[in-house]
C-alpha cells in the first residue's frame, strides 16, 4: 500500500505569504497613527463623500508635507474642497483643516501626554490584532499537520518538527510585530 505523504514544510510555507500580508497591513495601519511628524499616511486614505460617491483622498488631491509639521493638500478640481474638508474634520488627528485659497492646509499641534496614552493605546491594539492573525494561521497550520499525521500521510517526528518550524516561523513574525510597534512607539513619544 503506497500512501501519498505530505511534507509539513509545504503547510509552513503556504502560510508564509498570508503571515507577510499580515505585517503588510499592520505597516499601513501604523502609518496612519499620527506621530510628531506630519506624513501623507495621515490622510491620504481618508474616504470622501464626492458627488454621492466615496474616494480616497489621494485620489481627489495632491498631499505634500512643506513642514515636519504641516500638511498641505491640494485639490484637483475647487469642487472637491467641501468634501474633503468635511472628511477631514471626521478623522481625529487632532487638528483642523484651514481652506487657504485652493488649498487646504493642516498644521499638527504638539502632542499632549492623553493624546499620546490614547495613540499607545491604539498601536498595541493594532499590535494584538496582528498577533491574533499570526496565531489564528498557526492553528490552521497545526491543524492540518495534525491531521496529516492522523491520515498517516505524515510521520510523528515529522509531525513535531513541523511544530516546532511552525513556532520559530511565528516568533519570526511576532518579532517582527515587537520591532514594528517599538519604532512607532519611538515617533510617538519624541
Amino acid at each position: 500500500m503506497n500512501q501519498e505523504t505530505i511534507d509539513y514544510k509545504e503547510i509552513i510555507n503556504k502560510i508564509r505569504p498570508e503571515l507577510d500580508k499580515v505585517i503588510d497591513f499592520l505597516e499601513r495601519e501604523l502609518a496612519k497613527i499620527r506621530t510628531g511628524r506630519a506624513s501623507p499616511s495621515l490622510v491620504e486614505d481618508v474616504i470622501v463623500d464626492c458627488f454621492g460617491q466615496n474616494f480616497p483622498l489621494k485620489q481627489l488631491a495632491a498631499i505634500s508635507i512643506p513642514e515636519p509639521k504641516k500638511i498641505l493638500i491640494q485639490p484637483w478640481d475647487k469642487s472637491y474642497i467641501a468634501g474633503i474638508i468635511s472628511a477631514l474634520e471626521k478623522t481625529g488627528i487632532g487638528a483642523n483643516p484651514i481652506l487657504d485659497k485652493d488649498v487646504i492646509r493642516i498644521e499638527l499641534p504638539p502632542l499632549n501626554e492623553e493624546y499620546r496614552k490614547e495613540l499607545l493605546r491604539l498601536l498595541s491594539q493594532r499590535q494584538e490584532d496582528a498577533r491574533k492573525t499570526i496565531r489564528r494561521w498557526r492553528e490552521e497550520a497545526w491543524d492540518e499537520i495534525q491531521e496529516g499525521e492522523r491520515a498517516g500521510k505524515i510521520r510523528e517526528d515529522d509531525k513535531f518538527r513541523g511544530k516546532d518550524e511552525l513556532q520559530k516561523l511565528v516568533d519570526e513574525y511576532n518579532e517582527k510585530i515587537e520591532n514594528l510597534g517599538e519604532k512607532k512607539k519611538q515617533e510617538i513619544l519624541i
